[in-house]
């Protein structure tokens, strides 16, 4: 492609868009293609992945939800209040209304409230998958009862037309009964004949 190749397409691309421009309708914009995705915008937000988030909340939560986390908050407390009421004056770093313990405990109470939230919200997210899950396994289970219902059902009406070994004998000993009866009758028809 030569240089009055790319001058002539930039010339065609220019008295398209002044004839554009002259007849009052917008200049073409590039097509966009559907098949790639697009480029990421620049933000002024940092970006995170809010599944590592939600992990990273749902650890800190149970962490603050044990005994271990008691004691050590406890500890800490102990040798903070200690620490500013036994140490030398000049070595205190919060005097006795322990204004930043206070600061301390309430900015640490103010991110664990959220956290232990954002992880409540995932497992009530997950519970309700699960609940999800188990409806439709007991719908699956119900659908299956019902058919084997049905077809036990249909079972025993086939049993019901299917000969049983004790109707058979019920029907053998009829007959051997009227075997008999019919031998017995001529049995005596041939004694009266004689």
């Amino acid at each position: 492609m030569g240089a009055e190749e790319r001058d002539g397409g930039k010339d065609r691309a220019r008295a398209v868009g002044a004839s554009a421009v002259r007849r009052g309708s917008p200049p073409e914009r590039p097509r966009v293609r559907l098949d790639l995705p697009r480029v990421p915008r620049r933000t002024f937000w940092p970006e995170y992945d809010p599944e590592a988030f939600g992990r990273l909340s749902e650890k800190i939560a149970r962490f603050l939800g044990t005994g271990r986390f008691i004691v050590w908050m406890t500890v800490v407390v102990i040798v903070w209040v200690g620490w500013n009421v036994l140490a030398p004056g000049h070595l205190r770093f919060d005097e006795f209304p322990f204004i930043f313990l206070t600061l301390a405990l309430s900015l640490q109470a103010s991110y664990a409230a959220p956290l232990i939230l954002l992880a409540q919200n995932r497992q009530a997210d997950r519970d309700r998958v699960s609940q999800e899950q188990d409806r439709a396994q007991n719908e699956r289970s119900i659908a299956d009862t019902e058919y084997l219902t049905r077809e036990i059902a249909a079972l025993r009406l086939g049993l019901g037309e299917v000969a049983t070994r004790d109707w058979i004998r019920s029907e053998l000993e009829d007959l051997m009964r009227d075997l008999e009866l019919r031998r017995m009758v001529e049995a005596e028809s041939d004694e009266r004949d004689r």
